[in-house]
């Protein structure tokens, strides 16, 4: 899924699966209802085509992933090779981000977007007619770099819309979209049955109508450049927690968009009740943004990223100790820890943003998204091994453990370093990882006004 789907999304930007812009917060409510009302009409009439797009392509996006957890499971797939299957998605999203930008260069919005979303659409309908590992594995990769580029040509589009009035508007308008999208997309299961070939054929539907809109704007496209490299090590050496934030996000969100629906079917969830799981957990990720944001943007960083990862330990540690509880209980506990850990990637690059100079940023954005969608791989090969070996209890396991390991990262630093001035800091960045292309002013940071950078962890 690509989310970003990454798939989701994904996601990426990653994911994302999700994947998934980056931007200053604003409170979710206001962008759906009241700030919106202050954006120029001419500016909506520009573009509701490429949202509406993105909305109905996330809705094909989302119900993929997820189908391809439940038939996998229902073909008997074994879980490891379940889990290889599904990282072939991040492979491709890799790819694709590293790609996707010098493609657009050489021939055009216009004609990225209509081959790509056309490749991943026939992508689908191949996995429909060949029902194989190693057949999925191979157009999961192809999913993934296509949904890359199409994500790259749509932010690029967009951010090329937007002016600096009201560019945080646009941009978060747009990840609701993407993530409405991706929820609405796991009630389509229930319309049609994952063991037949139906909803593949939904899917690839969905791709399909999702070039209309966008193709028949009228709308110039914009420039893009494709952003200069930055050492992974000096990245390293300027926020460490930064980084390991943004890997450790990484990991976590391809689990649970890829091996979510996995572990669903394996506890004997039905269709139903695994597309309101993963729901739940997908809308949790947006509920959580604005009020984790307000908190980091308020408080020490480290602080709210140990105790976001702290909480949702003992969420994730809840439901492995307790098997048997009641359903609505699972589903809280749940939400609170898809809600909590799909912030830790805005946290993440919101920490490495106050690190840097803003001449900086662009490149180090780029750099980010490159570790995030290289840990997304290990994702879901690593929770399939447990799973297969301990069952499908190591699924929240593996997700707590990973979220445990950073609160004691976070907590070990904290206790080193001083933090960063809160009037050095730059506001916090509500994000999922997704491919964003480097237009021709930067658009997923709000520089700090004094242009300081503050040096060490």
């Amino acid at each position: 899924m690509a989310a970003k789907s990454k798939c989701c999304p994904g996601v990426a930007k990653s994911a994302v699966l999700g994947r998934f812009a980056y931007h200053s917060p604003h409170r979710l409510t206001s962008l759906v209802v009241g700030k919106l009302r202050v954006v120029p009409l001419t500016t909506i009439t520009r573009t509701w085509p490429l949202l509406l797009g993105m909305g109905v392509l996330m809705l094909g996006a989302g119900l993929q992933s997820t189908l391809l957890g439940i038939r996998a499971t229902l073909e008997a797939f074994p879980t490891t090779v379940t889990g290889i299957v599904m990282a072939c998605y991040y492979v491709g999203y890799l790819l694709g981000t590293i790609a996707a930008p010098r493609l657009i260069l050489n021939v055009g919005h216009v004609r990225v977007f209509a081959a790509l979303s056309a490749v991943a659409s026939v992508a689908t309908l191949v996995q429909a007619a060949f029902v194989h590992p190693v057949s999925w594995a191979a157009m999961r990769l192809v999913t993934g770099l296509c949904f890359a580029g199409i994500f790259v040509v749509a932010e690029s589009w967009l951010n090329g819309l937007a002016t600096r009035t009201n560019r945080s508007r646009l941009v978060a308008a747009y990840m609701v979209v993407l993530y409405v999208g991706l929820g609405a997309a796991q009630f389509l299961l229930i319309l049609s049955s994952p063991g037949t070939s139906s909803p593949f054929m939904l899917v690839s539907g969905l791709i399909c109508l999702a070039m209309v809109p966008t193709l028949l704007s009228s709308q110039m496209t914009p420039e893009v450049v494709v952003p200069r490299a930055v050492p992974f090590r000096e990245l390293y050496r300027l926020s460490p927690l930064g980084v390991a934030a943004v890997i450790v996000a990484g990991v976590i969100s391809s689990i649970i968009f890829s091996m979510g629906p996995v572990y669903a079917r394996l506890e004997g969830l039905d269709t139903t009740a695994i597309a309101t799981f993963m729901a739940v957990n997908i809308f949790a990720g947006v509920a959580t943004q604005y009020p984790i944001g307000t908190l980091a943007d308020q408080w020490d960083r480290r602080a709210v990223l140990a105790g976001v990862c702290a909480l949702a330990t003992a969420a994730a540690a809840g439901i492995f100790a307790f098997p048997d509880m009641p359903r609505a209980l699972f589903l809280a506990l749940s939400a609170v820890f898809c809600g909590l850990a799909l912030t830790i990637y805005s946290l993440g690059i919101s920490h490495v943003n106050d690190r840097l100079e803003p001449a900086q940023m662009v490149a180090a954005s780029s750099a980010l998204l490159l570790l995030n969608g290289a840990a997304a791989i290990l994702g879901p090969v690593l929770a399939s091994g447990l799973m297969s070996v301990k069952g499908p209890s190591a699924y929240f396991a593996t997700l707590g453990t990973l979220s445990g390991a950073l609160t004691l990262d976070c907590l070990w630093r904290k206790s080193r370093r001083a933090s960063v001035p809160q009037v050095e800091r730059g506001p916090f960045i509500r994000a999922q990882p997704q491919p964003c292309a480097s237009v021709s002013e930067p658009t997923w940071f709000e520089p700090r006004s004094d242009g300081s950078s503050v040096k060490g962890s």
